[in-house]
């Protein structure tokens, strides 16, 4: 029976209802004569009738696919096919009415009145009754889904009303947080505590959830999906307004919160100054021109009118999506806009690029700078960020450069983790380049060290916001860690400035202001973007922060400056401090001792390097005590 339905055309079903109305034709004669009279009399009417039921016949079959009723599929016929069918009836009656007045049968109009309104009623009762025959048949020759349905307002409703004529699906019950409405019968389907929903599932064999409250907000969506989807449902939402009407893509183009708007202060102007006359018509060369620092120097490069940019990247992907940006904004301009493949710790291809592009201005941001990621590869770490720097450095003072700008960390003041031991040793073979060849030379060699950047590639703030979109939790390695923030353009408007200032082998240290607690910092992005901390005074809010612990390396607070002592420039955000440096021959021993830890793939030969080198370092334990590593011993 299911294959004969479901084999049938389109014409062959027009056709069964069209006999259909043709059949209750008799049928509803029959009924209104025996209103009239009894069984026989009844007989004997529609036997006197005969002569004109052909006709009557054919004008319900013509009716019939005139008004559209023997094509309105049995789903559809609702409240407007009804009133369809009201005039179908009605016409019918009428030609009822004119065929008697000429073939004169003894048939009285309040009998072709009850035969018009019994037509009607038959009409609508047997598509009604069809309906519930084709869904018998459907659900008895198919496996039907069992759904219980999230969410009993308005959308709800709509959902059930829909699904009931489905074929496959059946839903059975609502779960709904409003009290009011637990208990309650809606629609014909009881309402139950979403704490039950466990039992119901077992109790009538659910197989899916569809949440229907689009009044929720998207994380406490997904909280509840991955609620249920732990029990092993499957879990479908429905779509939002936006989607139904076409404009998701539009909606896709919103950006998150700039992020300068954690700072919690004033911006610095990133106008360009007096610092523009160092880099104007010069050839600059900006390593790591693909990351987040290096792209952004670029661009303020750019402003200061050099005469060519050399694009110095690794990253192949990095290099093309940056020489594209800057290439278009130099458009005009004159500038040249050259794009290098390379790695800075190939002495012979960072020789060639200095040389055939006649590099004037060398800022060096090329650095492998995720903590943990270094700390897991600490000899492609210390290989990238010192040993690259010393290749960059001796080749740019060999090459004559006339400066040369490190970008540092404050990671690097007494480190806890591989990465910001890299940055110190790469600041100490730089004061040694700088102090022993460049400075004599008249070549002006710098470092400027500052802390976290917002927005930058892995930085905190991209992953709360990541992490913002997925549902949360947000999570935050201690409650007390605090870090210094910038944002990326006010980092390098100071950094360009500081390079154009130096007079050679200083340590510049950019003002960040105040250091920002990161916990702080996820509660502002939550909040930020229209949601509420879960957390303990409120455990209905939409996103949790999750404390997950101290990494290995990490530290509660970072430092600026080996010293503690800053020493003014005349900006009031640039700094400058004295620190004691390696001889020479110590950094020779540094060097060879990589290079030996290097050949020999040994990462604890490495790391003794490092211990015996930098102040401050010692390798950190996964089981270290919080406070020891926050503050470490000598």
């Amino acid at each position: 029976m299911l294959e004969l339905l479901k084999s049938m055309s389109r014409r062959q079903k027009r056709n069964v209802f069209v006999a259909l109305d043709c059949l209750l034709v008799p049928m509803s004669l029959l009924f209104a004569f025996s209103l009239q009279a009894p069984l026989g009399g009844s007989m004997a009417l529609l036997q006197a009738y005969l002569p004109e039921l052909p006709f009557v016949m054919a004008a319900a079959a013509g009716l019939s696919l005139w008004l559209g009723i023997s094509t309105t599929t049995l789903n559809d016929y609702e409240a407007s096919s009804v009133g369809q069918t009201a005039i179908f009836a009605g016409l019918l009656t009428l030609v009822s009415v004119v065929l008697t007045s000429l073939i004169k049968p003894t048939v009285p109009l309040s009998t072709q009145i009850v035969f018009g309104i019994t037509y009607f009623v038959f009409s609508a009762l047997s598509r009604a009754i069809l309906l519930q025959i084709v869904l018998a048949v459907y659900r008895s020759g198919a496996d039907r889904c069992r759904v219980l349905i999230y969410g009993a307002g308005t959308t709800g409703m709509q959902l059930v009303s829909a699904l009931r004529n489905h074929e496959f699906i059946e839903p059975v019950a609502f779960v709904d947080d409003n009290q009011a409405l637990q208990g309650q019968f809606v629609l014909r389907l009881p309402v139950h505590s979403p704490v039950r929903i466990a039992e119901i599932v077992a109790e009538k064999q659910i197989h899916r959830v569809l949440l229907a409250m689009p009044s929720q907000s998207q994380p406490k969506q997904v909280q509840i999906a991955r609620r249920l989807e732990k029990m092993g449902l499957e879990v479908q939402t429905l779509p939002s307004f936006s989607q139904l009407i076409g404009e998701e893509e539009l909606l896709n183009k919103l950006t998150p919160v700039h992020v300068s708007r954690f700072l919690n202060r004033d911006e610095v102007s990133t106008a360009p100054g007096s610092d523009a006359a160092a880099y104007f018509g010069r050839n600059v060369l900006v390593s790591g021109a693909g990351g987040s620092i290096g792209s952004e120097l670029c661009r303020q490069v750019l402003e200061c009118g050099p005469s060519k940019i050399v694009l110095y990247e690794l990253s192949e992907l990095a290099l093309y999506q940056v020489h594209q940006e800057i290439k278009q904004m130099a458009e005009g301009s004159g500038i040249a806009i050259v794009p290098l493949l390379g790695s800075v710790t190939d002495p012979r291809q960072v020789r060639r690029a200095l040389q055939e592009h006649k590099v004037q201005v060398v800022l060096h941001a090329a650095a492998y700078k995720h903590v943990p990621l270094v700390e897991e590869n600490p000899l492609a770490g210390l290989a990238n960020n010192v040993l690259g720097t010393h290749t960059l450095v001796s080749e740019a003072a060999a090459a004559g450069i006339e400066r040369f700008v490190l970008i540092s960390s404050d990671k690097a003041v007494r480190p806890t983790n591989i990465m910001g031991a890299s940055k110190r040793l790469a600041e100490l073979v730089v004061q040694d380049i700088a102090m022993r060849i460049a400075k004599p030379n008249k070549l002006v060699f710098s470092i400027v060290r500052f802390g976290n950047v917002l927005g930058s590639s892995g930085s905190v703030v991209p992953l709360f916001q990541d992490q913002l979109r997925r549902g949360g939790p947000l999570t935050v390695t201690h409650p007390d860690v605090s870090r210094f923030f910038m944002t990326v353009q006010e980092a390098v408007h100071l950094v360009l400035r500081a390079g154009a200032m130096a007079t050679g082998g200083e340590v510049f240290v950019l003002d960040m202001g105040k250091p920002v607690r990161i916990e702080q910092l996820a509660r502002q992005v939550i909040e930020s973007a229209g949601y509420t901390v879960r957390d303990a005074q409120n455990p209905d809010g939409d996103i949790e922060i999750e404390f997950t612990g101290l990494r290995p390396g990490e530290k509660m607070t970072e430092e600026l400056t080996l010293s503690g002592s800053l020493i003014g420039t005349g900006h009031r955000k640039i700094f400058f401090t004295v620190e004691d440096g390696l001889s020479e021959i110590e950094i020779a021993s540094v060097l060879r001792a990589l290079r030996a830890a290097l050949a020999a793939s040994d990462d604890d030969a490495a790391r003794a390097v490092v211990t015996r080198w930098v102040d401050g370092y010692r390798r950190p334990s996964a089981d270290a005590d919080p406070a020891d590593r926050a503050n470490p011993v000598s």
